[in-house]
């Protein structure tokens, strides 16, 4: 039987302006430490506005950035 040790939330929040859509992603870890990270996408002139578009590449960027700070911070503490 598996048991949930920790949980973590991560919170994304989104900033647009004009063609360019900003995320923020953190993630509070149970030592109390804080991890943020950014991620951007930016909409080509010719496309039509789609925010949800925009909100899932920003996103997807700022949570793959998010994972490589985890694992720099992971990797750290281990040596």
């Amino acid at each position: 039987m598996m048991h949930t040790l920790v949980g973590w939330h991560v919170e994304l929040e989104f900033m647009e302006e004009g063609d360019r859509t900003k995320a923020v992603a953190l993630v509070r870890l149970p030592d109390g430490s804080e991890v943020r990270s950014h991620g951007y996408s930016t909409r080509h002139h010719a496309d039509a506005p789609q925010p949800r578009v925009g909100e899932e590449v920003a996103g997807a960027r700022a949570l793959n950035d998010l994972a490589m700070q985890l694992l720099t911070k992971a990797h750290d503490e281990l040596k």
